[in-house]
């Protein structure tokens, strides 16, 4: 299968100062030597706790961050080695959904205007084809054709982010970086949003980096899984395969935080102790130890390094 995009021991180190009065100088590892690819038409979920990554992660695709190491290939080149032409290419192919639809949208401009403002500015297409494709966007993700001369204002969470998708697709991109789409929409709402991005992907062959705290919407949307936990990947797998039989300690919490897809469904009552370390000052060793009820006094030392264990990949001493 195809790889649309690919990372290779991706970091993202940013200088920080300690101290209350600045005193002394830090490093945050925000992502710190990470490996994943997304195929085309699949998608590729991104899950853990605040400040493990994974936003970072979503930057560095997207190309709002440089990486301080490692690499990103999209179509086979390296975004590193890419010429203007190539860089324009890149940011058209690769669009972007956000949490907040009451954000992302411009309370002053229309939502046609809205759709249609990349396609203005990345192509030279006459105001007929403008509307043409607007109007085509709209009936795509389940909008009439009058949203187009509506402001967002007029409209609910839902049927924002449904205008925010339609916004990602109208120059046809062929990855989409979906950063907690549905995170900010009532509960009765994300299922609709969630279907439709999976109704979408099917119909266009669109590849997704799905990153989300909501598990099961993850496990639902999702082919693969990465979990993250400071800036690292802790296990990565098929999606049904991981959520059905996580095996690192760090999964086991976070499945077992999560509410069951069924009542009578039984859960390994691992619980997540404590807080999520800060990244300027993580553990030794195994990052996780401080918060893992199985580590041993080599957990402490040693950093486990990804394994292949079954049908996927663990970093955790229990696996070595």
């Amino acid at each position: 299968m195809t790889a649309v995009l690919e990372a290779a021991a991706l970091r993202k180190h940013f200088p920080a100062r300690r101290g209350i009065f600045g005193g002394g100088q830090g490093t945050v590892r925000a992502v710190d030597g990470i490996s994943f690819a997304i195929a085309q038409g699949r998608t590729l979920g991104v899950v853990g706790e605040s400040g493990c990554g994974k936003t970072t992660t979503a930057k560095l695709v997207l190309g709002l961050e440089d990486p301080t190491d490692g690499s990103i290939l999209f179509e086979g080149h390296d975004l590193a080695t890419l010429d203007k032409p190539g860089r324009r290419h890149y940011r058209k192919s690769v669009q972007a959904v956000f949490q907040d639809p009451y954000a992302s949208l411009s309370p002053r401009m229309r939502v046609g205007t809205i759709i249609a403002e990349p396609l203005i500015t990345n192509e030279k297409v006459g105001a007929a084809e403008v509307r043409r494709r607007t109007l085509e966007l709209l009936e795509l993700v389940g909008l009439p054709e009058r949203s187009a001369d509506l402001f967002p204002h007029e409209f609910s969470g839902g049927q924002r982010q449904r205008i925010a998708i339609a916004r990602a697709l109208v120059l046809s991109p062929r990855l989409i970086v979906l950063d907690e789409p549905v995170s900010a929409l009532d509960v009765s709402i994300r299922a609709q949003i969630l279907n439709l991005l999976r109704d979408l992907q099917a119909r266009l062959d669109l590849s997704y980096l799905f990153i989300a705290h909501d598990l099961a919407a993850v496990a639902h949307m999702s082919h693969e899984i990465v979990v993250m936990y400071l800036g690292k990947i802790v296990e990565s797998g098929d999606a049904q395969a991981l959520a059905g039989k996580p095996l690192h300690p760090y999964t086991k919490a976070l499945f077992a935080a999560a509410l069951p897809s069924h009542p009578d469904e039984r859960q390994d009552e691992t619980v997540l102790q404590g807080e999520v370390p800060s990244p300027l000052n993580p553990p030794s060793g195994c990052h996780f130890h401080p918060r893992c009820p199985h580590a041993m006094p080599r957990c402490a030392i040693e950093a486990p390094p990804l394994t292949k264990v079954e049908d996927r990949l663990v970093a955790c001493h229990l696996f070595g």
